[in-house]
C-alpha cells in the first residue's frame, strides 16, 4: 500500500473534532505521565471515553472494549498515583530481565491464541498483528499504572507494530500520531530512568 502526503492530510483533514480533540487529550495523557502526575489518567481516561464512543458507533467492537479498559485502567492509574497523607507515594520501579522475558513469552503465547481465534471465527485482517498489539497494550497500561519503569519500551515496540498495523489498514493520520507516542515514550523512559537511579542513589 503506497504512503505519501497528499494521504495523511486528507486523512486529518477528515478527522472529526471529537477524534481530534481524543488525540490532544492523549498526547497531554503522556507528556504528564513522563512526569508522573496523577492528572494525567483524568486526561487518558477522557481520551479514552471519546475514542470508546467513536469506535462502539463505528462498530469496531474490539477496539472499543480495549479503550473502555483503559478507561477501567485510567481510575486504577489515578488512585495508585495520587499522593495521600496515609499511603506512601507509588515509585519507579523496575523489572528484571527474567521477569520482563516470562510477560514477553506469556503476551506472545496469548497473542498467538487471540490471533488464531480472531482469523478463524471472525475472519479478522492482519489477525495476529492486531492481537500482539492489542494483548501487549493491556499489559502495557497496567505496568504504567503500576509505574514499572521497563512499561515505556513496552510501548516504543507496540506502537511501532501499531504503524505497521494502521499502514496495511490506510490510518495514515493515526501512523503521525503514533509516531509522536513513540518520541514520548521515549523521553519519557529516559525520565523515568532518570527518577529511578536518583531514587536508588
Amino acid at each position: 500500500m503506497s504512503f505519501n502526503i497528499e494521504d495523511v492530510i486528507e486523512a486529518f483533514a477528515m478527522m472529526s473534532l471529537w477524534e481530534i480533540g481524543a488525540v490532544v487529550l492523549g498526547v497531554i495523557y503522556i507528556v504528564l505521565a513522563t512526569k508522573e502526575l496523577a492528572w494525567a489518567w483524568v486526561f487518558g481516561f477522557f481520551s479514552t471515553l471519546i475514542y470508546t464512543i467513536l469506535f462502539w458507533e463505528g462498530a469496531l467492537v474490539s477496539s472499543a472494549l480495549l479503550n473502555f479498559y483503559y478507561m477501567g485502567m485510567a481510575i486504577y492509574g489515578f488512585l495508585l498515583w495520587r499522593k495521600k497523607e496515609d499511603t506512601p507515594e507509588l515509585k519507579i520501579s523496575s523489572w528484571s530481565l527474567s521477569k520482563n522475558s516470562i510477560v514477553i513469552i506469556l503476551g506472545l503465547v496469548v497473542s498467538v491464541v487471540v490471533g488464531y481465534l480472531s482469523q478463524t471465527y471472525a475472519e479478522a485482517k492482519s489477525a495476529y498483528l492486531d492481537a500482539f498489539v492489542l494483548v501487549f497494550s493491556i499489559i502495557a497500561t497496567w505496568m504504567m499504572a503500576q509505574k514499572i519503569l521497563q512499561n515505556w519500551l513496552y510501548w516504543i515496540v507496540i506502537d511501532s507494530f501499531a504503524i505497521i498495523l494502521y499502514l496495511k489498514s490506510g490510518y495514515y493520520a493515526t501512523i503521525v500520531l503514533f509516531v509522536i507516542y513513540i518520541s514520548l515514550s521515549i523521553y519519557g523512559y529516559r525520565a523515568w530512568m532518570k527518577s529511578y537511579k536518583e531514587r536508588e542513589e
